[in-house]
């Protein structure tokens, strides 16, 4: 059996070689444990990832990066 290789951030590429993505109902502290305390500063932590990415308009927690 083929062993997935690490990613960025922590993820892991599946077979196909794709980076695997952020699930929707990641809770926010989750995501500050990563990117910081500042991430998604004014939010509550237990806001999930695809409630802050639709209220901010970013499509992935990559756009949404960017633009903070």
């Amino acid at each position: 059996m083929e062993k997935k290789q690490p990613g960025l951030d922590g993820r892991h590429r599946d077979l196909n070689g794709e980076i695997r993505q952020k699930n929707g109902n990641t809770r926010i502290d989750t995501l500050r444990e990563t990117y910081g305390n500042d991430f998604a500063k004014g939010h509550r932590g237990d806001m999930r990832l695809d409630t802050l990415l639709e209220s901010s308009g970013a499509r992935s927690l990559s756009e949404y990066l960017k633009r903070s």
